[in-house]
């Protein structure tokens, strides 16, 4: 079974144009499907389009959230919801054409967990989005040992059990690659058209920037020190502390030699005890990082791992005497 999950939020003027096309691609495919729309709290008429759909069509279902909640969690609903072994997300505006569908099925039957759309010719502003978007990508890339070109789209194919070892939140979800790698995923990237978008105005601009680049960095530390957040905090706990404590040492010899350090090294005494405490907090940090990380694993039941097979051959020996 194939899952099509679509976040829209005002998406009116593209729904109909997007869910004619997307069937038509779909009844071609020959395979049991479902398509559901997550209505992330639009106020234009998306959701009574949606529900009027609904009536006619058993393999469409719509999912209202109660507020405007973003497209990560839009996505994450859609996911939930979800019950093929594959999962296709796209966006509702038109900018993501169905007939790339087959393109990234083919790669997920070659035997790939994440089939990942390509936009390799762009046609966004160059300013806000094409310069922005190369720049984050390449951070994300170095970040996440990943060698994709696009990580922003949200024209993806899934193994649904990959999406089963990833909680999404905040702006995470165009880094889903990511964060399935470091359950060993295989990935590949597949081109896609960029098609301008037909209405409206898109709801990303510049200041977006700031928010993947946060989210960049929220990445790295996750897939580096997720399940050892001591090695990142207790690295500079060990120089503030070591830091700090050399200060010190060196100003109770001068004073013990009679010198007045308040007078002469009142800055570097206050510096000193300031790199000691930090460290001290580092380390701290650490520490309860640690009991966190496994307080979230054992109270859920969550794995450090992945198993992608088991094969197993048994034989049973029966005693001929019985």
């Amino acid at each position: 079974m194939l899952s099509i999950v679509i976040p829209i939020h005002n998406e009116e003027p593209a729904i109909l144009p997007l869910y004619d096309r997307l069937t038509t691609v779909l009844e071609s495919l020959d395979r049991t499907y479902e398509i559901i729309f997550v209505d992330d709290a639009s106020t234009d008429r998306s959701f009574d389009l949606l529900a009027n759909l609904v009536e006619t069509d058993s393999h469409l279902k719509v999912l209202r959230l109660r507020r405007n909640f973003g497209q990560t969690a839009a996505l994450a609903a859609g996911f939930d919801e979800a019950q093929g072994e594959v999962v296709i997300s796209l966006d509702g505006d038109l900018q993501h054409d169905p007939d790339d569908i087959p393109g990234l099925l083919a790669k997920i039957e070659e035997g790939y967990d994440i089939a990942s759309g390509w936009r390799k010719e762009r046609v966004d502003n160059a300013v806000t989005r094409k310069i922005p978007s190369r720049i984050a990508n390449w951070m994300m890339k170095r970040a996440s040992g990943v060698e994709l070109h696009d990580f922003g789209t949200t024209f993806k194919a899934y193994r649904a059990e990959v999406l089963k070892d990833i909680n999404l939140y905040g702006e995470l979800h165009r880094f889903i690659p990511a964060l399935a790698s470091f359950y060993g995923a295989r990935i590949a990237e597949v081109p896609i058209k960029n098609i301008e978008r037909p209405n409206g105005a898109s709801h990303y601009g510049l200041s977006r920037t700031f928010r993947v680049f946060f989210d960049i960095l929220t990445i790295m530390f996750l897939l580096r020190y997720l399940t050892r957040p001591m090695h990142f905090f207790g690295k500079w706990g060990l120089v503030g502390v070591g830091l700090g404590s050399t200060v010190l040492l060196t100003l109770v010899v001068e004073k013990l030699m009679g010198r007045d350090i308040i007078v002469e090294h009142g800055p570097l005494l206050v510096a000193g005890a300031l790199l000691w405490i930090s460290g001290f907090l580092f380390f701290s940090t650490g520490l309860i990082g640690e009991v966190l990380m496994r307080t979230y694993f054992e109270s859920q039941g969550r794995r450090i791992y992945a198993v992608r097979e088991i094969r197993s051959r048994r034989e049973q020996v029966f005693d001929a005497s019985r």
